[in-house]
């Protein structure tokens, strides 16, 4: 059957909208990175991002050189915005683990349009996320100090403190989602290889393809890669966060010493991770007209996924009240009492309405397919998440056993600064990531269409 020949499918077995060939996809794709003209809306988002990077810098380094105490952390609230901030953006990678892992052992072919970008974003999340506990170190440059290597002082790491568990996790977590994210690169590299038109474009092309020239054997061994690394990336879904949860289930505070934080913090790292995923999937899709790639149907499947974490979030919400309660321990009920009529009430109630509230909206079809609105609600996700992980960090410090102990927690213009300045290295990350490499996989997305899927009839 001729390339360009286009077959319909019907509207149920959709991936992509009609009318898509494989000349068609690959243009649309490479153009965004091969092309000299960068939209003006990239250079203004690259901007704001770089402007915001720029408190990072200055934040860091009046860190360094005056100590954490810049920050709004005191006693006893010793660990304020920055491991908030660190909980808050490891559970927005977690979406892209499993939109490339869980979905493609799941053999979901609608994670094809959303999987490439799903896992930079889960890079870069990540690279933000390790930034807050060696800026919380107070002595940063000794961080090597959490691996176990050979060393004439016989220093070894404690494995016993949740620091070295997190930094484990972390460099894990990243170093799977990177192998994984360069391997479904390099098909798409060998073509932009061949498409570019500049010299040195070509040569840099060529030498991150690593050779790829799509032979049978090629391919073989690409699949065989792609689903070892599925595998071994899936278990990670659950375990980073769980692992990360354990900085607070170990500690034997109120409102902290609970033993279904590991799926609390699990489905809530999901949650937040989708909503990032639409919040940067909707811009994305109307700013460079891939309507036709990342369809109504890869927003609502999404949505849905989201919706569905977010009942688990809210069911928890529900289960922990109540076992304070039940407990029949009066610092328990306490904890949770203070979180609800204390000084921070009003964060509270703002995390259950952008949590539970706002989200239910979703079982209404319209919000799952209206662009504006499932941005809106994605970006509330994403304000509710944070919220939560402050309220669980802050509030449990802030009044735990001794009342003569007790004391608030306010952030400083450093705290605002470290935390959107972090927001600004993702922009700008994200945002030179898809101009220098295609944001959708083009062999995955070629392998959708019709023409396709008749040319594998064939063969077999």
């Amino acid at each position: 059957m001729p390339e360009e020949q286009v077959v319909d499918t019907p509207e149920s077995q959709r991936v992509i909208a009609p009318g898509y060939t494989f000349g068609s996809v690959t243009d649309q794709i490479s153009t965004v990175v091969l092309t000299k003209h960068t939209p003006l809306f990239w250079f203004a988002t690259f901007a704001a991002g770089f402007v915001l990077l720029q408190g990072l810098l200055l934040s860091a380094l009046l860190l360094f050189w005056k100590g954490v105490g810049v920050w709004g952390i005191r006693m006893p609230v010793m660990w304020g915005w920055a491991i908030t901030n660190f909980v808050w953006w490891i559970g927005i990678g977690h979406a892209g683990t499993l939109i490339s892992a869980i979905l493609l052992l799941l053999n979901q072919s609608w994670r094809n349009s959303i999987n490439r970008f799903a896992e930079a974003m889960t890079l870069f999340a990540v690279m933000c996320a390790g930034m807050f506990p060696l800026l919380h170190m107070g002595r940063p440059w000794l961080f090597y100090w959490m691996f176990p290597y050979p060393n004439p002082m016989n220093v070894e790491p404690n494995f016993r403190s949740p620091l070295v568990w997190d930094v484990f996790a972390v460099s894990t977590y990243f170093t799977v989602s990177l192998l994984f994210w360069f391997v479904g690169l390099i098909p798409d590299l060998g073509t932009l290889r061949d498409r570019a038109q500049h010299l040195i474009t070509k040569y840099i092309y060529g030498m991150l393809s690593m050779g790829w020239r799509g032979s049978i054997r090629h391919w073989s061994v690409y699949e065989t890669c792609s689903l070892l690394l599925a595998g071994v990336a899936t278990p990670l879904v659950l375990s980073v966060h769980t692992v990360v949860s354990f900085d607070f289930t170990i500690a034997i505070v109120p409102g902290w010493h609970s033993t279904f934080f590991p799926p609390y913090f699990v489905a809530g790292a999901i949650y937040s991770g989708f909503a990032m995923v639409l919040a940067l999937a909707i811009p994305l899709r109307s700013f460079y007209h891939m309507e036709g790639l990342i369809t109504d149907r890869h927003l609502e499947n999404s949505a849905k996924l989201m919706l569905a974490t977010g009942l688990i979030v809210a069911y928890a919400y529900i289960m922990e009240t109540f076992m304070a309660w039940y407990s029949g321990s009066v610092y328990e009920q306490q904890a949770f009492w203070n979180r609800m009529t204390g000084p921070y009430s009003a964060q509270y109630w703002f995390l259950i309405t952008c949590n539970v509230v706002a989200p239910n909206l979703l079982w209404i079809r319209k919000f799952r397919t209206t662009p504006v609105l499932l941005f809106i609600s994605s970006i509330i996700v994403l304000i509710g998440m944070w919220l939560e992980r402050f309220m669980i960090i802050v509030s449990s410090l802030a009044q735990d056993y001794t009342q003569s102990a007790w004391g608030l927690f306010h952030a400083t213009r450093w705290d605002f600064a470290t935390f959107f300045g972090t927001i600004g290295f993702f922009v700008v990350m994200f945002f030179l990531f898809v101009r220098a490499l295609p944001m959708i996989s083009i062999f995955e997305v070629r392998t959708l269409l019709p023409q396709a899927k008749v040319r594998e009839e064939v063969r077999s």
